[in-house]
């Protein structure tokens, strides 16, 4: 009898050990399965940077067609390869990622795009292009352009001393310039007749281009005015005027025309002024100041507003609480035209004045300003067939390479949604991939001492003390 009860409970015990060894199976595989169907993560670095950025995220998740990327290198490296590329598949499966020792398998690399100069082939139909570099700012640079079809033209005016896109100095467009070619743009200077003035050179006041017609060419997409520091003639004002009425499309930045300390400010640049005040923009001849003392985290002054909230419009909508800096601005009124609507872009707070007058050691007199919220760039569509498109900004540079280059501001990103906005494509507008970036950790010598203390002695002997003592009581 007893043996049966002993036999009878093991019986049972084995049954429970069974059914909870297959719970836990079942357990673990669903886990698995899930696991493997919904990949998660999450990125705890300050820098997010183990997260692709929305632009790679609107790009990939909006793709048509099947797109290929291919990396090329030696097989010891495709585990770093696919920490990045399986980021981009796991979006769609649309992508494919693929990895080819150019050496061990020459024939079909060859037949993949191989590129000396690229590691990264992204193909997208019968489209190739390459990504210079193992990087998602060039990944996704280079999908952008295997995406698009068709010639797209950025044209910077130079007629009046604008910041030139060549120039790779602080206060230059080249970064600019790159920016928008990443957008599979193609960037070039459109010079009027006449008016060979070298790019960023300054000119006298009132030293202007000879009148001579000016038609700004069919295939510019957009056409950059990047800050004239001499008043443009009256046919290039006509041209302008012709060009965005006609359907084109302008990005305009005029420069504060106070003296501040400098002997040659900017041209008041009267004919353009009046066409904008006929499309609903009046841009007035003031400084706009930021009273809040925000901007003193970045180092900024009161003279340079920092922007981290943005009126509702496609170009900033991805840039809510990421901050902007617009170095001495203009503030902006702007109205409905005949044949404009118009709509603020960028606008200081309530804690903000509008200097009409700077006194020599820089004074300010609050009770002859505007008060804020102050307008610091427009954003307006000119009623037609096509039509035009222009956005206005009462300063150039906010897009110089010293601000659009910053990693800690979001002026590129603006920028280029900017450009986005006025070719119409609103597809790329987002927040763009940025370029990994470098934390060194700084160690003083006294820091490493205490780090070899706490890690080497301190730690290891509070171990040893924790075992004695708790040996010392169960003895």
């Amino acid at each position: 009898m007893a043996a049966n009860w002993m036999k009878s409970r093991q019986t049972r015990y084995t049954g429970y050990a069974v059914v909870y060894t297959l719970v836990i199976l079942a357990v673990l595989a669903a886990v698995n399965f899930l696991a493997n169907r919904y990949d998660k993560s999450y990125d705890a670095t300050a820098n997010k940077q183990f997260s692709l950025s929305d632009q790679t995220l609107k790009l990939v998740r909006g793709l048509k067609s099947d797109a290929r990327l291919t990396y090329f290198g030696d097989t010891t490296s495709f585990q770093t390869a696919k920490d990045l590329l399986e980021r981009y598949a796991s979006l769609s499966p649309k992508v494919h990622a693929d990895y080819i020792d150019p050496v061990r398998k020459k024939q079909q690399a060859l037949a993949a795009g191989y590129r000396s100069d690229s590691p990264v082939v992204v193909a997208i139909g019968a489209k190739k292009e390459g990504a210079k570099s193992l990087t998602e700012e060039e990944i996704t640079g280079a999908l952008v352009r295997a995406s698009k079809t068709g010639d797209r033209n950025v044209c910077f005016l130079s007629a009046g001393g604008e910041h030139g896109i060549d120039d790779e100095a602080a206060s230059g467009y080249s970064f600019a310039k790159q920016l928008v070619e990443r957008d599979n743009y193609k960037t070039r200077t459109v010079t009027p007749k006449g008016a060979a003035i070298e790019a960023g050179k300054t000119l006298n006041v009132g030293q202007a281009a000879p009148a001579a017609a000016f038609e700004v060419p069919k295939d510019c997409s957009v056409l950059v005015v990047g800050g004239p520091r001499t008043d443009y003639p009256a046919p290039v004002v006509a041209g302008i005027k012709s060009y965005v009425e006609g359907g084109g499309r302008a990005f305009i930045m005029l420069d504060e025309t106070l003296r501040l300390g400098r002997s040659l400010p900017p041209a008041d640049n009267t004919e353009l002024l009046n066409l904008l005040a006929e499309w609903g923009v009046t841009v007035n001849k003031d400084l706009s100041l930021d009273l809040s003392g925000i901007g003193q985290l970045f180092g900024l002054g009161p003279e340079v507003p920092l922007i981290a909230q943005y009126p509702s419009h496609a170009i900033t909508q991805p840039l809510t609480g990421v901050p902007t800096a617009f170095p001495l601005a203009r503030s902006l009124d702007i109205k409905a035209g005949a044949k404009t609507t118009v709509d603020k872009l960028i606008a200081t707070t309530e804690d903000s004045l509008a200097a009409s007058a700077i006194g020599p050691d820089g004074a300010v007199d609050p009770k002859k300003g505007k008060k804020g919220p102050l307008t610091l760039a427009a954003a307006g569509t000119y009623s037609g067939t096509p039509s035009g498109r222009f956005v206005v900004f009462g300063t150039s540079e906010w897009a110089e390479n010293s601000l659009l280059g910053s990693r800690r501001l979001a002026n590129r990103d603006l920028f280029g949604n900017i450009v986005n906005w006025l070719s119409s494509d609103e597809d790329l507008i987002s927040i763009r991939p940025k370029e990994p970036e470098d934390r060194p950790l700084n160690m003083t010598a006294q820091r490493l001492n205490m780090l070899f203390w706490l890690s080497v002695v301190i730690f290891p002997l509070a171990v040893v003390g924790f075992g004695l003592g708790t040996w010392w009581k169960r003895r």
